[in-house]
Parts: structure tokens; C-alpha cells; sequence
């Protein structure tokens, strides 16, 4: 007979659902798992890279915004802010 373990994490309802059908044997291994391997050490060398400062000047009010939002998502102000950069840069945001 198999014992429930003790919970390690607090998971929330998307994340405990994730978890029970994992435990249920639901998950199956993709066909190209060593290419799926590859590429997801590659994004994580690409993550990891050298990164450039970059200083700019915003209203304080902007700011308080800007924190608060960040907050919300349980980020700090800049990691926020170099989100929306990032997305930018990757076309998907658009500056019109």
C-alpha cells in the first residue's frame, strides 16, 4: 500500500494538478528528447550570458508604479523592467 508523502512545496491548484498527474503516470517522454535536451541547455547558456548595464532617468512616479506592478508579481523593479526590454527586443512588443 502506498503512503502519501508529506509535502515538500506549498503549490498552488495549476501547480498540485501538474504534480498529481505526474504522479499518475500521465506524462510521456517526447520522441526527440535529446534535441529538446539541447535546446533547452542553449537557452539556458543564452540566459546566463554577459549582460550590459544600462542607466536611465524615471519619474518618480513612474517608479512607484513600476514597483508596485513588479511587487505584485513577486519581482524585483529591475528584473521587471528588464522584462519588458527583453520582450521589446524580441518583437513581442511592438512600438507603435
Amino acid at each position: 500500500m502506498a503512503r502519501d508523502k508529506e509535502p515538500i512545496f506549498d503549490l498552488d491548484e495549476y501547480e498540485q494538478e501538474l504534480s498529481d498527474s505526474f504522479d499518475r503516470g500521465e506524462w510521456r517522454s517526447v520522441p526527440n528528447l535529446k534535441e529538446k535536451i539541447a535546446l533547452a541547455k542553449e537557452a539556458a547558456r543564452n540566459y546566463f550570458r554577459e549582460k550590459e548595464k544600462v542607466s536611465i532617468r524615471v519619474q518618480t512616479v513612474d517608479m512607484d508604479r513600476i514597483r508596485k506592478m513588479a511587487a505584485e508579481r513577486g519581482l524585483r523593479p529591475h528584473t521587471y523592467i528588464a522584462s519588458f526590454v527583453h520582450q521589446l527586443a524580441s518583437g513581442h512588443i511592438r512600438d507603435t
